[in-house]
């Protein structure tokens, strides 16, 4: 049975991390591990995460002829790097970004791409209902893809998605406060750096800093992290969901979960790159 935001189901279970700025591999060694739970947990999962101030980039970005020279950018802004296990490009986190992931259980149909997309953009809906939220790419954003969130051609939030065998994850990040400016002049400094002299083979983003907002600034009032958690989380009780917490709060803290977030953590660790020396 399928339900709201056709998850499989009337129950989702909920989490929330904050990331410490000397563990950050954890943030997909949480994803990895969530994922390889939810077919035993046997209910959809809301996690809910936030970083240090970092940039977090994709696979595609390792092909930046000049990687160490786009680090050392955006070391220059105070931010940190970190690699996910996944394609895309680069995103900003910092203590204005809400991240959420929606694991689910494979269903029978499995869901289509496009139909696991439209989970989340559904809930993105029913959480912010005076928001007329399109979703069409926005090209000149950082990471910018077909599933970008925006309101008047501005850009606050992206999605992406992974799956195993039997789950899958739609991944959000979302603009919320702070000053999305300088996040945009960030990712701009860090392709321009990493290209360098080269030519943009890879068709890295020519960001346009200009063409991004938080929701913050959308609804004109005051708004944290916090406050948007605490709107998905009413959204999916509105919507008829029972969120829980102890079950899998339960399973998270067996010997298991512990064994496979580290071992998940470290292979995150292992694939990091190594910077040249300048």
């Amino acid at each position: 049975m399928m339900g709201p935001f056709d998850l499989p189901g009337d129950s989702i279970q909920t989490v929330t991390t904050a990331i410490p700025a000397d563990q950050k591999n954890l943030a997909f060694g949480y994803t990895n591990a969530l994922l390889d739970l939810v077919p035993t947990l046997k209910q959809p999962i809301l996690h809910f995460w936030t970083m240090q101030p970092t940039v977090i980039m994709g696979l595609k970005d390792k092909r930046l002829p000049e990687l160490t020279a786009a680090i050392r950018a955006v070391q220059r802004y105070g931010y940190d790097y970190v690699l996910r296990n996944s394609g895309g490009l680069a995103v900003v986190a910092d203590g204005g970004v809400l991240n959420v992931s929606l694991f689910s259980p494979l269903t029978t149909p499995i869901p289509s791409i496009e139909a696991a997309y439209a989970q989340m953009t559904s809930l993105v809906d029913a959480t912010w209902p005076e928001l007329a939220l399109q979703h069409y790419e926005i090209t000149r954003s950082y990471c910018p893809g077909d599933y970008d969130l925006s309101v008047n051609g501005l850009k606050i939030a992206g999605i992406a998605q992974r799956r195993s065998t039997n789950a899958l994850v739609t991944m959000l990040y979302l603009s919320v406060t702070g000053d999305q400016p300088m996040r945009g002049d960030l990712i701009r400094s860090f392709y321009r750096a990493g290209l360098g002299d080269h030519s943009n083979d890879w068709h890295f983003p020519d960001v346009d800093p200009n063409v991004m907002t938080t929701t913050a600034a959308l609804l004109n009032q005051p708004l944290t992290v916090a406050d948007a958690q605490e709107r998905f989380l009413t959204a999916c009780s509105t919507a008829g969901l029972r969120v829980g917490r102890a079950k899998l709060a339960a399973m998270m803290a067996e010997p298991q979960f512990t064994t496979t977030l580290t071992r998940e953590t470290a292979q995150m660790a292992r694939r990091q790159p190594r910077l040249t020396a300048m």
